[in-house]
């Protein structure tokens, strides 16, 4: 049996986690031991529901556990929930934004590394279907080279989870994942409820349209000779049990599936769209080795 704890579980993944965890045989052998949130009730309401004990710290559970789940709603918590269980080397997953500072992305991922840490998480939306398959167009130039695309996804910019950085890297990640993890440079351009930001690449720019009060998710890839445009509809239905599939598949001594690098990156483009927020200018990527 493989012990874990949730840290973090006002966010809605604890919940859609908790219900697929107790629920789903594949995943009879991972039993969560522990919730924590600042915000007590929502643990409260993750004991009532599903019996899970509620945690007075999140660091009660250091050297019990096999592994971690950390979803906070602030990304500003989430190295500090994780950095007890960094030392035990334990697998986590860790949601969006994996941080709100670019510095701290760094020094996070560098003891992760040190301790062997593998981890997991980011968005949800980099695993959904319709970006999986735009992403592979891209990567076997279907219908030729790739020339550009627009990405719609929502944005809520609560500033008791950290303002633009709390929904941000929805998007930030659907983009990545189609066209390169690596823009050069951004531009944003607020217009309302509506923040549009130019993501320049070498050869190319795609559009992407932040949107506060709208829940549509749109991605779409231009290429040589063939747009390819899709409304990303599946709302978790596939999401949530990918992500703990793999989660559990770290937990069993899986190798990481993706570089530290690569994990952080759009942490530094919501930085630098941040930063072109502030200064009405195009921002340069930072940067940055693991």
């Amino acid at each position: 049996m493989k012990k874990i704890v949730i840290l973090g579980c006002e966010n809605s993944h604890a919940t859609k986690f908790l219900a697929i965890l107790t629920s789903e045989a594949r995943f009879a052998d991972i039993k969560v031991v522990g919730v924590f949130s600042e915000e007590r009730e929502a643990a409260e309401k993750l004991n009532a529901e599903y019996g899970v004990p509620i945690m007075a710290s999140p660091s009660d559970a250091v050297g019990q556990v096999d592994g971690v789940i950390i979803t906070a709603r602030h990304g500003a918590k989430h190295y500090e929930y994780a950095k007890p269980y960094i030392p035990s080397g334990v697998p986590m997953f860790i949601d969006k934004p994996v941080t709100a500072d670019a510095d701290e992305a760094v020094v996070f991922m560098r003891e992760l590394r040190a301790a062997g840490v593998r981890v997991t998480g980011g968005s949800s939306l980099r695993i959904a279907p319709e970006v999986q398959a735009l992403a592979e167009e891209a990567r076997a130039d279907v219908g030729g080279k790739t020339v550009g695309g627009a990405v719609r996804a929502p944005l809520d910019p609560d500033p008791a989870y950290g303002g633009f950085w709390f929904y941000s890297q929805h998007l930030v990640e659907m983009i990545g994942e189609i066209f390169g993890r690596y823009p050069k440079a951004v531009r944003a351009f607020p217009k309302g409820k509506q923040t549009e930001v130019l993501f320049r690449y070498e050869e190319y720019d795609v559009v992407g349209q932040f949107s506060e009060g709208s829940w549509q998710y749109f991605v779409s890839r231009f290429a040589e000779k063939k747009t390819s445009a899709m409304d990303v509809t599946s709302r978790g239905t596939v999401w949530f049990p990918v992500e703990l599939d793999l989660f559990a598949a770290l937990l069993n001594g899986g190798e990481q599936q993706m570089s530290y690098e690569d994990f952080i990156a759009p942490v530094f483009v919501i930085d630098a769209i941040i930063r072109s927020l502030a200064s009405g200018e195009e921002e340069t990527v930072r940067g940055y080795t693991v």
